[in-house]
């Protein structure tokens, strides 16, 4: 694909917070990541514990537990009016797996405030430093320490959703298809906020905007071969890493996938959901008309930002109150 195709247009709300953000942050470009502006990517201020919790209705706790790679963080967040035997969601922060902490859960705590869920956000090691499989072992190794506990941290163990953004949601993807596989806790629920799940980038979306958006093909190459190496694209991946090279989607639990139409994963995004249908799922799938990667962030209280949190918010409901 030589010629990039036309891409959609942004919502007219979520526009010019792009842009602010843009000229204000990136010099007006998408994000540029590579080996150089890595590190200045991982020392900008992230939300650390304060921030997350401003006008949140939870409280926090760090828990560490034994990883395959050694002591594993996993941060607990309570809601103020926690009762016992409540939903959870275990949570997986996004950043290309090359960045990113366990304080990024806006997503999840909004979505589980009106259910009482307790959210729970695993701190796993970060590529390049820790490649394949380190991310997706520690996701895993998290998830599976949880479950095992969750009646003492007062969490419901069948009713557990596995959830994330971006990288975190292609890391609960794979590690929801290594409980398929493998075996493993039980699942009550899959989300997937715009999830990273397709290493080869050959779908229209993957070639159809430039670097004018927060996440560009450049990047998501970037983060892919900080993860995979020299593998990343060709025939040795496999779905445990990749979630879309999966060519059965059969035997996932409940699954909510939703994605901006200008944003890079929306094609690989769109056919993940239609695969579960493929096999017999069930799959709920939201594509936000002018949402791009990260719009939700920038432009929170734009009228599709609101109307995707509450869909989140809907779907848990209804997924945690079937058990």
């Amino acid at each position: 694909m030589t010629d990039r195709p036309s891409p959609p247009p942004l919502d007219p709300e979520c526009a010019p917070a792009w842009r602010a953000f843009a000229n204000e942050v990136l010099d007006g470009v998408g994000l540029r990541l590579d080996s150089d502006t890595l590190p200045v990517l991982r020392s900008t201020s992230w939300p650390d514990r304060e921030t997350l919790l401003v006008d949140r209705p939870f409280t926090h706790q760090d828990l560490t537990v034994p990883g395959p790679g050694g002591e594993l963080t996993l941060a607990v967040f309570r809601p103020t009016n926690h009762q016992p035997g409540s939903p959870a969601v275990y949570w997986i922060h996004g950043g290309g797996m090359v960045s990113g902490t366990r304080f990024e859960d806006p997503e999840a705590l909004d979505s589980a405030a009106d259910i009482g869920a307790v959210v729970v956000s695993v701190e796993y090691r970060l590529a390049p430093e820790h490649p394949s499989p380190a991310p997706f072992e520690d996701c895993h190794a998290g998830l599976v320490w949880f479950a095992d506990h969750a009646q003492e941290l007062g969490v419901d163990p069948e009713r557990i959703v596995l959830g994330g953004i971006s990288a975190g949601g292609g890391l609960a993807a794979a590690t929801a298809l290594r409980i398929r596989d493998e075996g493993g806790p039980h699942l009550a629920g899959l989300l997937l906020c715009c999830p990273m799940l397709d290493d080869r980038m050959t779908t229209v979306s993957s070639h159809q905007f430039g670097n004018d958006l927060l996440w560009t093909r450049a990047t998501n190459e970037f983060a892919w071969k900080c993860v995979l190496g020299d593998r990343a694209g060709t025939d040795a991946v496999s779905s445990h890493e990749a979630p879309a090279r999966a060519t059965h989607l059969g035997g996932l639990p409940p699954t909510l996938v939703d994605v901006g139409s200008a944003d890079l994963f929306r094609d690989e995004n769109t056919a993940f959901a239609s695969a579960i249908w493929a096999a017999g799922g069930d799959a709920e799938l939201h594509v936000w008309a002018g949402g791009f990667h990260g719009s939700e962030q920038l432009a929170p209280d734009a009228a599709v930002s609101v109307s995707a949190r509450q869909a989140r918010a809907d779907w848990l409901q209804r997924v945690v109150s079937r058990i």
